[in-house]
Formats: structure tokens, sequence, C-alpha cells
């Protein structure tokens, strides 16, 4: 195919190449670091040498998986009866690795007829969903987007 330039001279026009759908290379390790960050609250911000940050959340999430397992509350598992139960597997399962430690802490069962207990329950949910926004953020800020 040929075209008129500006000078009247013919010239040759070459297609371009065609357009490859490959997610970027920083994509991947985004994505490595969002699940890491959601494995081990924290790891995801310490990959990316944010020291603050990964200390914040690893205690936060900590203190309140141990301070909700400790008043007797109830981790949720995989046999849900209902829609909420599953949706609080959901969160309690946000928080990581540490779903392990507070399944190891509920040897005796939850005790949610008490308002400790149910406080319990909450206090393990906020911190399943606290861990979850902090390895979206990690995610996001490897991205490169401003968190």
């Amino acid at each position: 195919m040929e075209e008129q330039s500006p000078d009247n001279s013919p010239q040759q026009i070459t297609p371009a190449p065609p357009v490859r759908d490959v997610a970027a290379p920083g994509e991947s390790r985004a994505i490595v670091l969002g699940i890491a960050g959601w494995l081990l609250p924290g790891l995801g911000h310490a990959l990316q040498f944010m020291w603050g940050r990964a200390v914040v959340v690893f205690l936060s999430v900590g203190l309140l998986v141990g301070a909700g397992a400790s008043m007797k509350g109830n981790v949720f598992t995989r046999q849900g009866n209902d829609a909420f139960d599953t949706l609080g597997y959901i969160a309690d399962l946000g928080t990581g690795s540490f779903y392990l430690f507070a399944r190891a802490i509920e040897t005796s069962g939850a005790d949610v007829s008490h308002a400790d207990g149910d406080y319990g329950t909450r206090l393990l949910a906020t911190a399943g969903v606290l861990n979850l926004l902090a390895a979206l953020h990690a995610y996001e800020a490897a991205r490169g987007h401003k968190a």
C-alpha cells in the first residue's frame, strides 16, 4: 500500500504489529505480593520495604485474632448452615495463616452464649477484613498506584 507524503513522493506504509493481551511483568509481581500479604499479614508490605505498614498490619491482625479467639469467638468452618456462616467463613479465612492459629486456640469450641464470645466473633471477622484490605493495598502499591 502506498501513500503520498507531503512532498508528493510515494511512501510504503507498514502495518503495526498485532497487540498482544499479556499482563505486564509488574502485574504478576503485584499478584504474588497480594497473595503473600494475605497469607501472612504484612508480608506484602514488608517485601516492598514498607516496614511501618507491615508491622502495623501484622500486629493489628494478630492482636485482633488473638483477642477474638481468647474471647471464645466463633471461628467459622467450611460447613456453614446459611449465608451468614459462609460470609463469616470468608471473613475468618481473610486472616490468612492466622486462621489456623485461631482454629488451634478454639479447642473447646466457641461460646457465643455470652457477650464475650459474640464480641470475639466480631473481632475475628474484623481481623479478616482488615487483612484482605491490607493485601489489596499491597497489590495496588506493587502496581504503582498511589495508595
